[in-house]
């Protein structure tokens, strides 16, 4: 059996070039660009604005419209409800 041959098909292997990242800095000012346009253009009313956070505890993003002037949450995606759900079974499983 020839050793060699076998050791030099092997080395002409190569590994598939890495996917490249996206940029992941130019894509959170294209969000947050968005929705400052959003928030700009009124589209939950003028004393609504929409916010990004995350959520602490599950690490999800959460979509708010909430009050200007009171900080409350209006509406949420995904609800609360779901978030310690996804939790609890987080930390069950």
């Amino acid at each position: 059996m020839d050793i060699t041959a076998i050791t030099r098909g092997a080395s002409e292997l190569h590994a598939p070039a890495p996917v490249a990242a996206p940029d992941k800095a130019a894509e959170n000012r294209q969000i947050v660009q968005a929705v400052k346009a959003v928030n700009g253009a009124e589209m939950f009313g003028e004393e609504n604005e929409l916010r990004f956070t995350r959520d602490a505890l599950t690490n999800k993003m959460v979509i708010r419209v909430v009050n200007r002037k009171t900080s409350e949450v209006i509406s949420q995606v995904p609800e609360e409800y779901v978030l310690r759900l996804a939790e609890d079974l987080k930390q069950s499983g």
